[in-house]
């Protein structure tokens, strides 16, 4: 079905390419900061430094004068890297000078990189220090792979440098040269390649053009909005498409300021001496930084005293007088004391944590989509949220539920200008994928009355039990999570004999936590309290949907670099 318009904001720029986007960014912002980062986070008082967008456009505009005159025009480039400034030009100077960009996951191992490498037919690498030797090897095995550039300074015959080749490309245009100028991108092709996030044997390679792309900022620029004077976090991996499209380029198209986070354990910190107003995350992360936050106020015994301000300012809410930031100010600090928003997607997040960062004033955006779409489908805006929803779909996209059960559940389409063009030479993966110009997510769900999106769960991960009835696993799981000492939780199905399945639960427990709560006690004892726990989940749930065993751990589960837990892996151990 095709959605209303709950447009937010009407008075939108579009844009179709990534040439407009930094042509915007010229106009508008050219004197803002566009980059914060530090020049050796590991130093004790390390160097920060500050790239304005007036600079990013001039390296960019440099580095793909210096691609051009390598006759690097219509080929592929692999980037690999953490998330930094040279990764950010490399991407822009790759793409608007009519190359494809293939961005790769740093924390794969070395035959993955490899064969990915090797899949994607790329003829140029560019990537972080630590991959040089790696690069190197692959070049001699790979007859396609021929340019090798490093983001830092390095001294290698074989190996380009980022700086260098920077300054090369000034000094051109400084001579007349105009190579990147008259360069003409098609939007429509291929500019893209990302790979799937492997919970599965073999990633596919989703192909998007700047079409694609551009058109979800569009989306999203009317439904939430950022402004010039904000400053984003990136610590997400930034060859991810979520983190990618709403951190970096998002940020981009509103001229905000983007600070590289130093590492997970420094996000606090980072919060802090960044002053940072919009956080891109993961609900794992988020609900991690909550708990901290309720435990250093139940250590300092002011739960009480929370409570009761809590009661109070919402209260005034009620007639519109807002005094949250200054009763919660300590609290705040504890998060930089800046931050007015919270993106995040990939997972739903508790209710206590979102009741939790709302009642402290802090507002959140849930987003939902897949890398196939760009990636955002649907999200909350500033204006509207249900909860238990993933928002309202996009402006300019449609969304309809096919083969629908008797609760108006079923596989979520999309048909729109963010969807892919299909799977790198694998045409019978498209054709499974996309059916009459709709993509099928493989993800079940439905649409309220008021348009609203809703998941239920993915349609490869559902259990389908011996009566035909199906079980949604994340369902039980979201339940199972809200215990307190439970970190997270894998929903699984195992064959009592040939007429019945049982359904299965591995826990992953805090220890401490539990310590804490209950004493010290035996594996089988902890074990004991959580069956106790989980039966009084399963008397809210049908008789088909009762977890009838329960294994404890404290080893996390698998998952990939943006927090997704790896089913595949995990169901693997479990059988």
């Amino acid at each position: 079905m095709e959605k209303k318009s709950r447009v937010v904001y009407e008075d939108v720029e579009e844009i179709g390419s990534y040439k407009e986007l930094l042509e915007r960014a010229k106009n508008n912002f050219s004197n803002n900061i566009a980059y914060k980062y530090k020049k050796d986070y590991t130093k004790k008082e390390p160097e920060y430094v500050e790239k304005t967008y007036k600079q990013v456009l001039e390296d960019v505009k440099a580095l793909g004068t210096k691609f051009l005159t390598l006759r690097l025009k219509g080929k592929k480039a692999i980037l690999i890297g953490r998330n930094s400034y040279a990764w950010c030009v490399s991407y822009f100077a790759i793409t608007t000078s009519n190359m494809v960009v293939a961005p790769v996951d740093v924390a794969l191992p070395s035959n993955e990189i490899e064969t990915l490498v090797k899949r994607s037919e790329a003829e140029i690498i560019i990537f972080d220090k630590k991959f040089a030797e790696l690069a190197k090897q692959m070049k001699n095995k790979n007859e396609k792979l021929k340019t090798l550039i490093c983001m830092q300074d390095i001294k290698d015959k074989e190996i380009k440098n980022f700086n260098e080749m920077v300054k090369q490309g000034k000094k051109l245009i400084k001579e007349g040269n105009k190579q990147y100028e008259n360069v003409k991108v098609d939007s429509e092709k291929m500019s893209i390649m990302l790979f799937t996030s492997g919970t599965t044997n073999l990633p596919k390679i989703v192909m998007l053009s700047q079409r694609n792309i551009c058109s979800d900022i569009n989306g999203l620029s009317k439904y939430v909005k950022i402004y010039d004077t904000d400053t984003l976090l990136s610590f997400l991996p930034l060859h991810h498409t979520f983190e990618s499209t709403v951190t970096f380029l998002y940020g981009f198209y509103n001229g905000a300021t983007v600070a590289f986070c130093d590492g997970l354990r420094y996000i606090q910190k980072n919060l802090q001496e960044y002053k940072v107003s919009v956080f891109v995350a993961v609900p794992l992360v988020l609900e991690t930084m909550y708990k901290k936050i309720q435990n250093a106020i139940e250590e300092q015994g002011k739960t009480k005293l929370i409570k009761i301000m809590t009661k109070i300012s919402n209260a005034l809410l009620k007639i519109n007088i807002d005094i949250r930031k200054k009763v919660f100010k300590k609290v705040l600090e504890s998060l930089g004391g800046h931050i007015r928003i919270m993106l995040y997607g990939a997972a739903p997040m508790s209710k206590e944590t979102v009741i939790g960062y709302t009642n402290l004033g802090i507002d959140q955006i849930q987003g939902y989509g897949l890398t196939e779409t760009s990636p955002v489908i649907s999200a909350e805006t500033d204006k509207e949220k249900r909860p238990g929803s993933i928002g309202l779909v996009l402006p300019g996209l449609e969304v309809k539920i096919e083969d629908k059960n008797e609760q108006g559940i079923g596989e979520i389409l999309v048909k729109g200008p963010t969807v892919m063009l299909g799977y790198y030479e694998n045409e019978e993966e498209t054709e499974k994928a996309m059916r009459d110009g709709w993509f099928h997510t493989g993800d079940y769900g439905y649409l309220d009355e008021d348009e609203f999106l809703y998941i239920t769960g993915r349609k490869k991960d559902i259990i389908v039990l011996q009566n035909g009835k199906n079980v949604y696993p994340q369902e039980i799981e979201f339940l199972i999570n809200k215990l307190p000492g439970v970190i997270e939780s894998l929903v699984y199905q195992r064959h009592k004999d040939s007429t019945d399945t049982m359904l299965c639960a591995k826990i992953v427990y805090d220890k401490e936590m539990l310590k804490q709560m209950e004493g010290e006690k035996t594996e089988e004892e902890y074990k004991e309290i959580f069956w106790e726990k989980v039966k009084e989940i399963n008397q809210t749930l049908p008789i088909y949907k009762k977890i009838k065993n329960i294994t404890l751990t404290t080893e996390e589960l698998a998952k990939t670099t943006t927090h997704k837990i790896k089913r595949y892996e995990e169901l693997k151990k479990v059988e």
